[in-house]
């Protein structure tokens, strides 16, 4: 059951469980404003146990440094408590981002959420962050 976890006029995240990942969707921009309650949602999930995230990118129309900033400022926190993140449904215009970045080596990124939840989850698969093993 999806919970909508961040409402706010620019963006809404939400997360549902599956296969052992929590996965966080946004839907919207993410940008100076947006993107620190993303990263306080994570905080929130670690919190309340959640370990492996897939954050689901498919609805976000703009994602700024600030944005590609949270996500390695959640990857870090992520990686602290030995859980996972995996990222899904990029759109063309935010992958070439990622390119651009150099982070898209840095990432597991899934075609589709439902690829990325595929396997279940293995602790500590952030152990060689920033550059994920090949598997």
């Amino acid at each position: 059951m999806r919970t909508n976890i961040i409402r706010h006029e620019s963006m809404m995240v939400s997360y549902d469980v599956v296969n052992g990942w929590t996965v966080l969707e946004a839907d919207g921009e993410v940008d100076a404003h947006t993107a620190p309650m993303i990263r306080e949602a994570v905080i929130k999930l670690l919190d309340e146990g959640h370990l492996h995230f897939v954050l689901d990118l498919g609805f976000v129309t703009l994602l700024d440094s600030n944005g590609l900033g949270v996500i390695v400022a959640i990857t870090k926190r992520i990686r602290e408590h030995e859980g996972s993140l995996r990222i899904a449904s990029v759109p063309g215009r935010i992958l070439k981002i990622f390119d651009l970045s150099g982070m898209r080596e840095s990432y597991e990124i899934h075609p589709s959420t439902s690829e990325a939840t595929l396997s279940a989850p293995s602790p500590g698969s952030l152990t060689h962050w920033p550059h994920p093993t090949s598997g």
